[in-house]
C-alpha cells in the first residue's frame, strides 16, 4: 500500500543492551539480556520515506513541499507514526524487535564499518539523506544506525531491562496511553546517526511522544 519494501525477519534469541567489548555503552542499555523473539515478522527494509507518506496520508510531514521524497519522512509525531503503521496493515516494531532486526545476526556494536553503513555527524553534512545509499546489514536492513532517529512502540524506562521478560519483550505496560501522555511520559527512540559513540545499534532515547523532530523518523513492522 506504501510501495516500499518489507524484510521476513526470522524467529531467533540475541543478547539485546551493551554489546561485548562496548565501551561507548551507557547505562539504560544495561544489563545485556537474553531475549527471543518467538515469531517471524515483517520490517520495513528502510525507514518510511517522504514518498510513502505522501501516498498514504496525502501530503509529506516537512512543511517545504520541495523536500526530497526519498528522505525519510520526519517531524512525525509518535501517533502519527503509529496510526501511519496501522494504515498499511502493520504497527510500530517493540524495541526488541527492532534491535535484533538491527543487529542482523551481529553481536557486535555495529553492523559493519561506521562510515560504509550509517550517515552521522561525521559525514551527513548536518542534514538527512536519502534512505538506503549505505551498506545494508545481514538482513538487507538500510540505515538500521544513522541517518534518521526511529520511533518504536515500547515507553521508555531507562531500568526496563533489568526486569524485561526473556520472551518477546513489549516494553513498560500502563494502563493508560493519554494519561501517561498528560503525566510527561516518552516514548524510546532508536538508531540515531549523531556522534559516533551514540550510532550503535544498543543506543537508546526517551521522546516525549507529542514531539515532531527533525531527523526522527520511523519503520513499520508487522506478522
Amino acid at each position: 500500500m506504501d510501495g516500499l519494501v518489507y524484510v521476513w525477519i526470522l524467529p531467533g534469541t540475541f543478547m539485546m543492551g551493551c554489546s561485548p567489548n562496548d565501551s561507548a555503552c551507557e547505562k539504560p542499555e544495561q544489563p545485556a539480556h537474553k531475549v527471543t523473539i518467538t515469531k517471524g515478522f515483517w520490517i520495513g527494509q528502510t525507514e518510511t520515506t517522504q514518498a510513502a507518506y505522501r501516498k498514504v496520508v496525502g501530503k509529506t510531514p516537512r512543511a517545504s513541499e520541495g523536500a526530497d521524497l526519498s528522505l525519510p519522512a520526519d517531524l512525525v509525531e509518535w501517533r502519527n507514526a503509529r496510526d501511519y503503521c496501522a494504515a498499511v496493515g502493520m504497527r510500530l516494531p517493540t524495541e526488541a524487535e527492532w534491535e535484533y532486526a538491527a543487529r542482523g545476526g551481529i553481536a557486535a556494536a555495529r553492523y559493519g564499518d561506521l562510515e560504509a553503513i550509517a550517515w552521522y555527524s561525521a559525514n551527513d553534512e548536518g542534514k538527512l539523506h536519502a534512505v538506503a545509499k549505505k551498506q545494508p546489514n545481514n538482513y538487507g536492513l538500510f540505515d538500521m544506525v544513522g541517518n534518521a532517529a526511529e520511533w518504536v512502540s515500547d515507553w521508555y524506562d531507562a531500568a526496563y531491562y533489568s526486569s524485561s521478560p526473556e520472551n518477546d519483550p513489549q516494553g513498560p505496560q500502563l494502563d493508560d496511553e493519554m494519561q501517561a501522555i498528560m503525566n510527561g511520559r516518552s516514548k524510546t527512540v532508536r538508531g540515531r546517526g549523531s556522534f559516533r559513540r551514540e550510532t550503535r545499534v544498543s543506543a537508546r532515547w526517551a521522546v516525549l511522544p507529542t514531539m515532531s523532530l527533525g531527523n526522527l523518523g520511523f519503520r513499520c513492522a508487522g506478522n
